[in-house]
């Protein structure tokens, strides 16, 4: 097969321009600034005909982007699955050398290491709400996902909140200890605390509570916040619609791992935890706390919020670079 020269970015603008009537348009942004990585590394390397790639070279960019970017293993993940599919189309337009996709690797990302540095990023979680929102509005998964990412409680403290536990006059869900009721929270007592909710939070609550929410006891007469059919949410339950609503195919309709939809037992069999990228509870907790410091919301506040002490939320929780973190302390020079 005789291949045919094409420029880097003119490839990835023919791949862009390709994939726009399947996919959506958030996710096509999200395929040209990952591409956009590579485009700038090609040049940087005066690569101008992608003919010339190989697999070395491949794996010399994912190192490049690995250090250059500070990634953690799962974005470093979806950067390279996002850069085989585009490989793979690049061979069918014969700009690339057959199976050359298969040379694109990608690190190995277990549930049980790394989990540390597991977070929901910003633009992931805006994607996800924003679908349940449009489809799923008010509804037990939509509010769920919602209270996570809004309030960074842990699984457990979400589970145990009651309906009385919402105050709408005063804009505030009051988080309670009550072991004796099989409802106990973290740090027990030293957890309880108040947590202030935003207007928009507060009326997809109120429009939940009006309309979506079972009437429905648990096994001690409490009226649950977050109910099924049956009684209080289930915590394995809140890990489902985790699981499921942070894959890419969910709410995006697209897959940068490259897998076939139809084969997918992440899709068919429901198993929505074997989607590598797919988020358990507690990265919803680590974006949020994580975000919250990029918008330069102070340590302590932060910390009182979500009831971690600044000692565990520098070592556990905060998933900001050193770049970054230099960047933020810049703004405050000028007042030295």
């Amino acid at each position: 097969m005789e291949l045919e020269p094409i420029e880097p970015e003119t490839a990835v603008e023919l791949y862009l321009a390709d994939r726009e009537p399947e996919l959506r348009s958030v996710t096509l942004n999200s395929h040209r600034s990952r591409l956009g990585f590579f485009v700038e590394w090609c040049a940087d390397r005066g690569i101008d005909n992608l003919n010339e790639l190989t697999g070395r070279k491949l794996n010399e960019y994912r190192l490049w982007r690995r250090n250059d970017g500070d990634l953690a293993p799962a974005t470093e993940n979806c950067q390279m699955d996002t850069l085989r599919v585009f490989v793979r189309w690049l061979e069918s337009i014969d700009g690339a050398q057959q199976d050359l996709h298969q040379k694109v690797r990608s690190p190995a990302v277990g549930r049980d290491e790394g989990s540390r540095d597991e977070m929901l990023d910003a633009e992931e979680a805006e994607k996800v709400l924003t679908y349940l929102e449009t489809y799923g509005y008010a509804s037990p998964q939509h509010v769920t996902l919602e209270l996570l990412w809004h309030t960074m409680l842990r699984r457990g403290a979400a589970h145990g909140l009651d309906v009385d536990d919402y105050h709408p006059e005063d804009k505030c869900l009051e988080i309670l200890h009550r072991p004796e009721t099989d409802t106990p929270i973290k740090n027990g007592k030293r957890g309880e605390r108040l947590l202030a909710l935003s207007g928009d939070f507060c009326n997809l609550l109120d429009d939940y509570l009006r309309h979506k929410r079972h009437d429905v006891e648990d096994d001690h007469g409490r009226r649950p916040l977050l109910t099924s059919a049956r009684g209080r949410l289930g915590r394995s339950t809140i890990g489902k619609y985790c699981y499921r609503y942070t894959r890419p195919c969910e709410y995006d309709n697209d897959c940068p791992h490259d897998r076939d939809p139809d084969a997918c037992e992440a899709v068919n069999t429901r198993k929505w935890s074997s989607c590598p990228s797919s988020l358990s509870p507690h990265p919803f907790r680590r974006g949020s706390i994580t975000h919250q410091l990029k918008e330069d919301v102070p340590e302590t506040a932060v910390g009182g919020r979500a009831n971690v002490s600044q000692d565990i939320l520098e070592k556990h929780y905060d998933q900001r670079t050193k770049r970054e973190k230099m960047e933020q302390r810049r703004k405050y020079l000028n007042k030295i």
